[in-house]
């Protein structure tokens, strides 16, 4: 655990920075280089399935509180992130960089990690889509990650030596903003940990709106309780477009990603590993194709509505199609649509249907899925920026 102090005393170290910076140059509010925000949301929400369906319009939960902060200072930069979940809390971001301008930023600390078309894969709900899930959308990994664009050519290079760490939860490792191979609590300990992780990106712009891009990852897997083997590892080929047409935007995806694990586990076989994230881990199939497409549009004209700033209605399909023999796919549609309110509220409003994700369905998973049902959600999530 001597990585995981060491981890914790690093970002602490990056807050202090930020925090100090804060007081020594509030002298001039109006220029200071950091900024200090945060959101409240909470999510109204009805669904088919056992554990959802409230009374009337349906259940009414706490999403999240957080704060943050923003270093632009000349050319050093930095971010830090704290959230807090009903029971559990954790670092999001915890990064200080420095931008070179035409040569690039780098950042150190807990930053995103390179993968997919955007920061937030192909998707624009409030679920995200399925390559979330195994670990390959919006993950946030301890490490350094170097950016730069060149004209039309727009590349990243990351160096991960561990996935962030547990901050505050009932799990042994799962209090956590993104989905990460994890140990978990059964009779003993027992699961992997991420180390050593390898990213590469580009992305190249075409003419008309079009991008075209392909991403890399590589990392070792550090066992516990599960056998002898030290050849863990693992790896995920991405490529990725996006596409622009009239007032329609498609982004497509379509990655290979496996987690090479030993077959002498407490469960049994290296077909399922444990993933962790919002202090819940469970078994994911470690061996996966993922397509997914989302399209959305950017026509809607909201001139004409005072209280309304932008609506931005889409429609998402994302499935992890399982190597395993006997493996239940797993399926994730999404219609929906983000608004913006006074500048200040956002809102997702999503109809969701799956037949594999534990937030859409009280028994599908990301692992064998053994029960192959569909089940749909109506989620209402409501974000105040402050």
């Amino acid at each position: 655990m001597n990585h995981q102090r060491n981890a914790q005393g690093f970002i602490l170290v990056i807050a202090c920075l930020l925090v100090t910076a804060s007081v020594v140059m509030a002298q001039e509010p109006e220029k200071s280089p950091i900024k200090i925000g945060g959101a409240i949301g909470v999510n109204l929400l009805y669904g088919d399935y056992d554990g959802l369906r409230g009374e009337g319009v349906g259940d009414v939960r706490l999403d999240v509180f957080r704060l943050n902060a923003d270093l632009d200072y000349q050319n050093v930069i930095g971010r830090v992130e704290y959230r807090w979940y009903e029971g559990y809390n954790m670092f999001h971001t915890a990064w200080l960089g420095y931008d070179w301008g035409s040569s690039g930023t780098l950042k150190a600390g807990i930053v995103r990690v390179p993968f997919g078309p955007t920061a937030y894969g192909v998707s624009s709900s409030y679920f995200f889509d399925q390559h979330y899930y195994v670990g390959l959308v919006d993950d946030m990994d301890l490490g350094f990650r170097w950016s730069g664009v060149f004209d039309k050519l727009a590349l990243d290079a990351a160096y991960y030596p561990s996935s962030e760490f547990q901050t505050y939860g009932g799990s042994l490792e799962s209090s956590r903003y993104a989905y990460d191979v994890v140990r978990r609590t059964t009779d003993d300990e027992n699961g992997f940990e991420e180390q050593h992780q390898f990213n590469l990106r580009a992305i190249y712009a075409l003419e008309g709106g079009t991008e075209v891009g392909a991403s890399l990852q590589y990392g070792l897997l550090q066992g516990t309780n599960v056998g002898d083997d030290d050849s863990n590892d693992h790896y995920a080929l991405s490529g990725h477009m996006k596409n622009a047409f009239g007032k329609f935007t498609l982004y497509s995806q379509l990655t290979y990603y496996v987690y090479n694990i030993t077959d002498d586990t407490p469960w049994g076989n290296g077909d399922l590993i444990p993933m962790g994230a919002y202090d819940y881990a469970a078994l994911t199939a470690s061996e996966g194709v993922v397509p997914a497409l989302s399209l959305r549009y950017n026509g809607v004209d909201a001139s004409g509505v005072s209280w309304l700033d932008s609506v931005t209605p889409y429609v998402e399909w994302s499935s992890i199609l399982k190597s395993a023999d006997g493996f239940n796919d797993s399926t994730l549609v999404m219609v929906g649509a983000a608004w913006t309110i006074y500048g200040a509220l956002y809102m997702y409003s999503d109809l969701a249907f799956s037949d594999g994700n534990y937030w859409i369905g009280s028994d599908g998973d990301f692992g064998a899925n053994a029960n192959n049902d569909w089940n749909w959600r109506i989620n209402f999530n409501f974000r105040y920026y402050f």
